[in-house]
């Protein structure tokens, strides 16, 4: 897989914008990427030293609507620390 196809989109929540400080960000990721695959994409799109990644499977919700029932896609997030001496990832 691609970097860009790894990497998704970035997650922004309070929660997330909170842990920016701490040199953490979230991503939304790839099903079917492992950490090792996170951590080599982030390096490549932003250049920058990953320290540790954390990685947390989302199941879909069941939704209906009138007659209608179905799940909502799976998900799967990432949150990336960076090391102490590598530089911040501008997401704004």
């Amino acid at each position: 897989m691609e970097a860009r196809d790894i990497i998704k989109r970035p997650v922004i929540t309070e929660r997330s914008s909170e842990l920016m400080a701490e040199k953490k960000y979230t991503f939304e990721v790839d099903t079917r990427a492992n950490k090792t695959q996170v951590k080599d994409a982030v390096e490549e799109i932003f250049g920058v030293e990953v320290d540790k990644v954390n990685i947390m499977n989302y199941k879909g919700k069941f939704k209906r609507v009138g007659k209608y029932s179905g799940y909502t896609n799976k998900r799967r997030k990432a949150i990336v620390k960076l090391t102490a001496d590598s530089k911040e990832i501008e997401l704004f």
